[in-house]
């Protein structure tokens, strides 16, 4: 669907279901330089057992217009924007990466309306060195492929895929180079900037999840530690053998502990 949101068109991913007020509702929020596409598994999961499934573009990318924002206040903002046009009451929302900075500050708000939060490969802070900064902006390119290189386990780079005849690295590095210009820096100011992170995991009242990889070497899986333990009602849950891709290298577990998560508290 195409909702406008700051007079720009923004894409919302619903696994082609219209919203119904009666259900329960999921929102999915992707990482940095990504799209709604990383979460087709998942929404068509929930879309197809009684809920409400939708995963949006957010600014500049996938099929959204506008500008990149550069901080997780801003898009944060625009999250809430878009969940008032729709007439959301309460939801559930799943982000992943910079995504999951998102959710965890619009949950962390006295007004929200989250009710359940899951986390996936998350830390906060989520610092970014100097060097992929730098890189991002100058050199996008490269900085793709070295995320790509962070990003997924030994044995996903061994080619190893539960879903037969498909790259998992392959689809990554193309999702990223359809990026607008720009975006990928854009996005890494913003996680990099984020500094109230542990502020908003103590303000978390609704039940959360943090969902991630053993071999996550972008957002290790130990760092987390502190989130988990600040946040009141919260469950850590770790993937063995993935790194920080977790929806690309286990689909179905990363459904069955969604599923499991928000349908089942």
């Amino acid at each position: 669907m195409i909702i406008t949101v700051d007079n720009q068109a923004t894409y919302i991913y619903s696994a082609a279901q219209r919203i119904q007020y009666d259900k329960p509702t999921v929102l999915f929020i992707h990482g940095a330089a990504n799209d709604h596409s990383v979460w087709n598994t998942q929404c068509r999961y929930f879309s197809t057992h009684g809920w409400n499934a939708l995963a949006v573009d957010l600014p500049a990318h996938g099929k959204t217009n506008g500008e990149a924002l550069d901080s997780i206040s801003a898009l944060s903002e625009w999250i809430k924007k878009c969940t008032e046009i729709l007439n959301l009451k309460n939801l559930s929302i799943v982000g992943h990466s910079m995504g999951s900075l998102i959710g965890l500050e619009l949950a962390s708000k006295s007004e929200s309306i989250v009710n359940q939060l899951a986390l996936v490969g998350t830390n906060a802070p989520m610092p970014v060195s100097d060097h992929l900064l730098e890189t991002s902006k100058n050199k996008p390119g490269l900085a793709y492929h070295m995320i790509n290189q962070y990003s997924f386990s030994s044995r996903a780079k061994l080619g190893k895929n539960d879903i037969p005849g498909i790259s998992m690295l392959g689809v990554s590095i193309k999702l990223m180079q359809r990026t607008k210009p720009g975006v990928l820096h854009a996005d890494f100011v913003a996680c990099n900037s984020y500094v109230n992170g542990i502020t908003a995991a103590e303000k978390i009242a609704c039940p959360t999840l943090l969902l991630l990889g053993s071999q996550d070497k972008m957002t290790p899986a130990p760092r987390a530690k502190v989130m988990g333990e600040v946040i009141p009602n919260s469950t850590v849950k770790v993937l063995s053998g993935t790194g920080h891709a977790l929806m690309a290298e286990q689909p179905n577990q990363v459904t069955d502990c969604l599923k499991d998560f928000l349908i089942g508290t």
